[in-house]
Parts: C-alpha cells; structure tokens; sequence
C-alpha cells in the first residue's frame, strides 16, 4: 500500500533519480515535475528515465513567458540587485517553478512535494517557503535533510553505487568540476573548484557570454523601448521585436555575442554562510542599464530616491530569501509600479566587449528634462540669483553646528 503521493521536482540527474527511486522503494507513488524556464535540456530522454525508474508519469511545463513577464519585468522595473552584484536569476525561477510544482501536486492528488537541493543552499528554503505559502496543506520530503538519507548518501559515490544497483541510467559523460544552474535570464556555477574564492574561472565555464577578449571588433548598437517600465520592443538594425519572451531572448543574444554580463563574486545567503558564485546574466544587465537611465529623463528625483532605498533594496531581498509568496513582497511591488508610472520611452545602446554603453535617451511622453534650464547659457527658467537665496536657507543649520563646534573647542577647521 503506498504511504501516499508525492510531487518530486526532478531534472533527470544523479541527485534527483536517486531520490525518486529511494522514494518508490520506501513505499511512495511519485509524480514526476520539471519547468522549462528556458535551460537546455534533452526532455524527451528526461520523461524516458523518469518512467523507466519507476515514477508514475512526468509533467513538464513551459514557464518561460511566466517567468520573463511576471517576474523579470518586475525585477527590471525595480532595478532588482543583491549585495551591488547579483541580478538574482536563480531567485527569479524559484516561485515560479515553485508555483507551478504545487498546481502539479494538487492537479495529480498529490500528499507531498519534494526536491533536491541541500540544507546548505538557499534553493530548499526558497521552495519551501513558496510551498508552505501557496498550498499549506502539502507536506514536504526533504531527502537531503533526512538523517536516514544522508547517512546512506554520503557522496557522490554512494550515488553512482546505489544508481548501479538500482539499474539506474548515469550519463558517462565526464561532469565538469563545478555544479550549473541555468535558466533564461542567467547561468550559475558552484561548487567544485569554485569553493576556491581565489581560483580564477576557467574559460569553458561560462555558458551564456562569449569570452569578452574574444567579442566582435565592431560595436553592436540596438535601442530599446520602454511602457511603464516594462521592456516594450527592440529595434536591432531592421529588426522589430515586440513579443516579450522573443525580446528577451534577443537581448540575451545581444549580451552572449558581446561578452556583457559576467560576474564572480561572494555571496551571503539568506541561511548564513558565504558562497562564492559565477554567474553570466546578458539580457538583463542590458535591460537593467537601460531601465535606469531611462529614469533619470522621466522620473521624480524624491520619487527615484525613495524607490532605491525602499523598493529596490528590499524586493531584491526578498527575492534572494524566498519570501516572493508574503504580503510584504505585493505592498513593496505596488509602490514600485507607481514609480513606473511615467518611464517610458527609448534608450539607444551600444553593446562592446564586456560592456554596454547608453547613447542616448529620449521620452515624447514623460520627459522632466528641460535644457534651457539646465544650461549654462539660458537664463530661462529661474534666476541664478535665486540660488543665493537657496544657499542661505541650507546654510542656517551648517552656521550652527559649526558654532557649535567652536564653543566645543573642536572647529571644524580641524582635521
């Protein structure tokens, strides 16, 4: 009698056949889940061992149109970075597939979900939390923090010991020493050799961005419109782009072909360690530099300044932990779509080994940018003696803190 019905999210590796067939022998029928958010994957030989192994069918399903419009053009609208590096692309996929998981679980009368990730990583608790938040009612099977799976799984050789007597199909393929995690806004790479923060990437890592010492001689210029904030359409030479996953996409291309958007940084998850971590992320280094120098023309100084210490720092952060599924997460998002209500317009760029470059701007609807008042050689707007005024009034409370200082003995002429 089966002990109930369990989601497993399963990619077709090690790790995850594993699971699945330790799952049906300790007595669970098992469903299997993989999201397309836009990796490169053999589906059909994925759905072929799932059922060879013994799972009761395979569910795939394409998110990447979820995953672009619902959450990185959100992220693109609030200029989402963590620790002043990442653009969060792990994080990104996570609710979605996440999401998507628990709508599997419920449609196939599911008892359980389970996944694959580690007690160390941030990925259990950013599903888990998801889980919890959109259907409290499944219970969860975390094998990799189940003392009885861990003590029999203690290495990959316990795995590739338990896959031979299982009958368990493992690719003989060489693994490269590091652990990848792509989608269509980023690829990741941990672990392995990585774990050395001082060991230099090699060039065979990085998947989605040429080499930019090996990047085209001559610049690739493009411009890219916005509507509220949103990516709208691409004009790369005669080329009219509009649909927002085949935009995307042709940033991505963009950024790959140019060697944009490559970092190498350490990181501290949301559990409390440190993690060093590749990632190349093109379209939306493009799509994010262009988002913020389009708000420069279009939007409210006081408005910018608040969104990026309020909405900005904390949606990413959010993001990161894995709290997507919270209402504070919807209260920050909506004071951030009232920042985008006026960014729209067209950002021309340039993209050239390694970088991207702006090179020019221009809003027909939201412009704030008037040059008669800005330059030097107008008097239109308001008057240059008015400043002295202004430098009065900012001035009282300076005059008394120096004074104050004076009297202290300490004045500010001091070093």
């Amino acid at each position: 009698m089966s002990k109930g019905r369990v989601c497993l999210a399963y990619s077709g590796g090690l790790d995850t056949s594993t699971i699945l067939k330790w799952l049906i022998n300790e007595g669970y029928t098992v469903v299997c889940f993989l999201a397309n958010v836009g990796q490169k994957e053999e589906w059909d030989a994925v759905e072929k061992k799932a059922l060879a192994i013994g799972a009761e069918r395979m569910v795939i399903l394409d998110l990447e149109r979820e995953l672009v419009e619902q959450l990185v053009w959100p992220a693109i609208q609030c200029n989402a970075i963590y620790e002043d590096r990442y653009l969060l692309g792990t994080s990104l996929a996570r609710p979605v597939i996440a999401r998507a998981q628990v709508r599997v679980a419920i449609e196939h009368n599911c008892d359980f979900v389970s996944h694959g990730c580690t007690g160390k990583g941030n990925d259990g608790v950013r599903f888990e939390l998801a889980f919890k938040a959109c259907n409290p009612s499944l219970k969860i099977i975390a094998p990799w923090r189940l003392p009885e799976f861990c003590a029999r799984f203690q290495g990959r050789q316990q795995l590739l010991d338990f896959a031979a007597t299982e009958g368990i199909p493992v690719s003989s393929t060489k693994a490269k020493p590091w652990s990848i995690d792509e989608n269509i806004v980023h690829s990741s790479y941990e672990a392995g050799i990585l774990e050395d923060p001082n060991t230099t990437p090699p060039k065979d890592l990085w998947n989605l961005t040429r080499d930019p010492q090996e990047a085209p001689d001559k610049p690739q210029h493009f411009t890219l419109f916005f509507d509220k904030g949103v990516p709208a359409k691409l004009i790369v030479g005669e080329e009219v782009i509009t649909d927002s996953v085949a935009l995307f996409k042709r940033l991505n291309l963009i950024g790959f072909e140019n060697g944009v958007g490559r970092i190498d940084i350490v990181e501290n998850r949301f559990i409390g360690v440190k993690s060093r971590g590749c990632y190349d992320t093109p379209g939306l280094t493009i799509a994010r530099q262009a988002h913020i120098d389009l708000e420069s023309l279009v939007m409210d100084g006081k408005v910018r300044e608040l969104r990026d210490q309020f909405c900005t720092f904390t949606w990413s952060r959010l993001l990161y932990n894995g709290m997507y599924f919270s209402p504070e997460r919807e209260f920050v998002e909506n004071a951030m779509l009232f920042s985008q209500k006026n960014v729209t317009g067209e950002v021309r760029m340039m993209a050239y080994k390694g970088n991207v470059y702006v090179q020019g701007r221009k809003s027909d609807a939201s412009n704030l940018y008037s040059a008669e008042e800005a330059s030097m050689d107008s008097l239109e707007g308001f008057s240059p003696m008015d400043t002295t005024g202004f430098i009065e009034i900012q001035s009282i409370r300076l005059k008394k803190y120096g004074d104050q200082k004076i009297k202290d003995g300490k004045p500010l002429t001091e070093s």
